[in-house]
């Protein structure tokens, strides 16, 4: 087995949450920095990171890593790395860019000179001129920033939150990543009841189940390492069985989406069955201010609608005033709600006892949490 770098890229603010993933994996020397969790493995760890990390965008390889402020330096940093090693002749390798506060800022010209660098080497290590690129995706990145040019190979393929159980899509979807992230951040536990009442297409619930089954988010979906030599079929075949062995398929969780709106809910449904889950989640047809439990000590959580469009501002206030008049009759839950919208404790009616600034794709939203009491021990309840 070899050693390498290896880089799960995280979106804003849940780089802490990814590097916690990463740790619980058994993995060591575990460093985070804006965007992305670094740590060292080998060709198991790349199956088993993109089978278990829940919240990270992509597994990525690190390369190479030097100072870049001519394209010649970029050319011979490039050229420098063992190719051959990980490309095979057949090998489709595109080469992606971005730059940020460095002198080489023409993203193109960068990918371009990346790609000539790549095809030298592998002209040298194969003696031939030319390359079909009709075998396995081997997608390169080179990013600059401040003048340090980092090349990395993507393990992934399509990203992470691509679980494969949402083929249809609502409007305005949450990323199946965000929402395991929020979950994470809820700190709730599967012998807890966990409602969304704004469930949408499901993700949330769908996620929960996972998380709460002890279900590996990448369990039914390939990656672009699936097909590279260097990482044998035995290795992944290791990696899922593993998964399947700490799987809790058949653990009873108490998980309730709901939603006022039918036809998403069909949506939900649907996803629910490909996600393999329909025995772990109830879906209810209702409006928030319908919303009633006799359970105890759960966790209330959602991505509620935020009023974006002037149209739609006063219903949604109202709705989060409805939202903080069922939570008052839930007293011993806690709460998690991710909005863009700036007035949600207002309508709400309380000061969140904590805010964490999370991107939703690009828009830039606070989950307010209002924190319960934590249940009792077993052993206080005996």
């Amino acid at each position: 087995m070899s050693k390498f770098t290896l880089i799960a890229t995280a979106p804003m603010g849940l780089e802490a949450i990814v590097a916690r993933e990463v740790k619980n994996l058994g993995y060591t020397d575990v460093v985070t920095e804006n965007g992305r969790v670094e740590f060292q493995g080998d060709e198991s760890a790349i199956a088993r990171a993109n089978i278990w990390l829940r919240s990270a965008d992509r597994v990525q390889i690190k390369m190479a890593e030097f100072k870049a402020t001519s394209f010649e330096e970029l050319f011979q940093g490039v050229k420098a790395v063992d190719w051959q090693q990980w490309l095979p002749k057949n090998a489709e390798f595109p080469v992606d860019g971005k730059s940020q506060k460095s002198q080489l800022s023409s993203v193109p010209a960068c990918q371009s000179i990346v790609k000539k660098a790549v095809v030298e080497k592998m002209k040298e290590s194969y003696g031939i001129e030319w390359f079909e690129e009709n075998g396995p995706l081997y997608r390169i990145l080179v990013s600059l920033n401040k003048d340090i040019a980092t090349i990395t190979l993507d393990t992934s393929g399509i990203g992470l939150h691509k679980r494969g159980y949402r083929q249809l899509t609502a409007q305005a979807p949450l990323k199946e990543t965000l929402a395991a992230a929020i979950i994470d951040l809820t700190r709730w536990k599967p012998d807890r009841p966990l409602i969304d009442p704004f469930c949408g297409s499901g993700t949330i619930p769908i996620e929960a189940a996972l998380i709460g089954r002890n279900i590996a988010p990448g369990l039914f979906r390939d990656f672009s390492a699936s097909n590279w030599p260097i990482v044998p079929q035995r290795i992944w075949d290791k990696a899922r069985e593993e998964a399947k062995d700490l799987a809790k398929m058949d653990l009873p969780l108490e998980i309730i989406g709901s939603d006022i709106d039918p036809e998403v809910l069909s949506l939900a449904n649907y996803h629910i069955r490909q996600a393999k889950v329909s025995d772990a989640i109830r879906l209810k047809n209702l409006p928030v201010k319908a919303l009633k439990t006799e359970s105890q000590y759960g966790v209330l959580v959602g991505n509620p609608p935020y009023g974006e469009r002037l149209g739609e501002r006063r219903e949604v206030e109202e709705m989060y005033k409805e939202l903080g008049s069922v939570a008052k009759h839930l007293d011993t839950w806690s709460v998690f709600m991710l909005t863009s919208n700036k007035g949600f404790e207002k309508f709400y009616g309380k000061r969140a006892d904590k805010k964490r600034k999370l991107f939703n794709g690009r828009i830039e939203c606070d989950l307010y949490q209002y924190l319960g009491p934590m249940p009792p021990r077993k052993r206080d309840q005996d």
